[in-house]
């Protein structure tokens, strides 16, 4: 099998409601993500002949993905109060609420499947919350 991996990062904050440590609190982090996708043939179109993907397309989908995150807030749907909610908003924050606690395996699964969502065959996806500590997410 052929792969390829390419990654992009992004700053924000988050918090983990109901968390009993440090985490608790608001804080932020620089998030990596590295993508690996696969094919067992190369493509034998004349554009992308050789290729398992372009990989310009394949950097540009995952920088659209990671640019959307970039410099906000990311906070579980349901962990502030609708005020406090509101409050951020008025004072021009950038919010995004995502369906899951945003915790570095979850931000894994959540890459992957978007990027799959782009038609690609995803192998892994990696998202690093330090330069030390990452998660991993693959089908089986």
């Amino acid at each position: 099998m052929y792969t390829l991996k390419t990654g992009s990062g992004f700053d924000s904050a988050h918090f983990l409601k109901g968390y009993n440590g440090k985490c608790s609190n608001i804080h932020g982090h620089h998030w990596r993500v590295e993508i690996v996708v696969g094919k067992i043939d190369l493509n034998t179109d004349e554009q992308t002949r050789g290729m398992v993907v372009d990989f310009s397309d394949l950097k540009k989908d995952l920088r659209e993905l990671t640019d959307g995150l970039d410099h906000s807030l990311i906070i579980e749907k349901g962990s502030l109060k609708d005020s406090t909610l509101f409050a951020l908003r008025d004072e021009g924050f950038r919010v995004v609420e995502i369906d899951v606690r945003p915790t570095a395996e979850n931000f894994a699964k959540y890459f992957y499947e978007l990027m799959s969502e782009k038609g690609y065959k995803v192998l892994e996806a990696t998202v690093y919350e330090t330069r030390e500590n990452c998660a991993s997410y693959r089908a089986d």
